[in-house]
């Protein structure tokens, strides 16, 4: 016979006791919002599994999953890279200053990146080296290459064609678009990185317990100057696909791309709080908040409300960074 009150002390095992746990809910939290809400638009509007939707809303995906990339590396460090919303269209009114100027597709590709990097290079330095806050360095960094990118450009906007990036927007192989596959590569060699290389522990030790990595040995100031430099050349791939899919450069901040990178990271699983990366998760997360989008586009939702959504998701994303810590 069961004793009075051993029901209501009865510990979960198996299926209860994870779908109880918090953390289950925090680490699938992007899987699980993608396959709600793609059922929700399903049911709402029959164009949104269409191929030609489904194909638009990948290559959106595509730009936004480069740049959580991006923004990972930084987040990993208990960091975060606020001058994302500047340094992408920093790097892509370069990529047009080249091209436009007579120097041809690879020159522009490497000065579009190299100038991403840059910014990487400065936060790194004053973030390591400085011992100023990734916060207020970013912020910094922000306002100064916001008004770089308007100066350099007159604050206009100039149009950027050729047929390469025609072939770069519009091309595949196969079914696969050149997006997808170049947001995949990028994926795949983020979590490589992460899972498989001696740098990839150390810049998780970095972001876990920076004195204990310092004991441990690991060069603590080149790790945190490391993810921004990649973070950077990650700005600078971006702002080519950007620039191939909208056919010029604008030099205006991008605050909502800086927004939704942020919150598909954690969305994805990864801690605000560092030591903690989750690539693939981050790839759902991107995936949600474009499909959001795409659905409210398609609901013809009015445009009001779409960066409140992006909003809501932001502060949930933090929320379950919480339940993870």
């Amino acid at each position: 016979m069961m004793p009075a009150g051993a029901a209501a002390s009865r510990v979960p095992t198996g299926i209860e006791a994870v779908l109880r746990d918090p953390g289950f809910w925090g680490d699938n939290a992007a899987v699980i919002g993608l396959l709600v809400i793609g059922v929700a638009f399903s049911l709402l509007t029959p164009f949104f599994l269409t191929w030609g939707n489904i194909s638009d809303l990948l290559v959106s995906a595509s730009i936004l999953v480069v740049l959580a990339t991006a923004q990972q590396f930084a987040i990993v460090t208990a960091g975060i890279d606020l001058s994302i919303a500047a340094n992408l269209p920093w790097a892509a009114v370069v990529f047009g200053l080249v091209y436009t100027g007579g120097f041809g597709i690879p020159a522009a590709i490497v000065a579009a990146i190299a100038a991403g990097m840059i910014v990487g290079v400065v936060n790194g330095l004053i973030i390591a080296k400085l011992r100023v806050n990734d916060f207020i360095a970013t912020l910094g960094m922000l306002g100064v290459m916001n008004g770089v990118a308007l100066i350099v450009s007159d604050g206009q906007s100039f149009s950027v064609s050729s047929p390469f990036l025609q072939a770069l927007a519009l091309g595949s192989i196969g079914p696969i678009r050149y997006f997808y596959l170049i947001a995949i590569v990028i994926a795949l060699a983020a979590h490589f990185l992460f899972t498989r290389t001696a740098f990839g522990t150390h810049v998780l030790a970095t972001g876990g317990n920076r004195d204990a990595a310092r004991n441990m040995g690991i060069p603590v100031d080149r790790m945190r100057i490391a993810v921004y430099v990649i973070n950077g050349a990650l700005v600078g791939l971006a702002a080519i696909l950007l620039v191939a899919r909208t056919g010029g450069s604008d030099p205006s901040l991008q605050t909502s791309q800086l927004l939704s990178s942020i919150a598909s990271v954690v969305l994805g699983g990864s801690s605000l709080f560092g030591g903690r990366a989750a690539v693939l998760g981050t790839v759902a997360g991107a995936l949600v908040l474009t499909t959001l989008l795409n659905g409210f586009t398609l609901l013809q939702v009015s445009e009001f409300y779409q960066p409140m959504a992006v909003g809501i998701v932001v502060i949930a994303a933090a929320v379950l960074s919480r339940l993870q810590r």
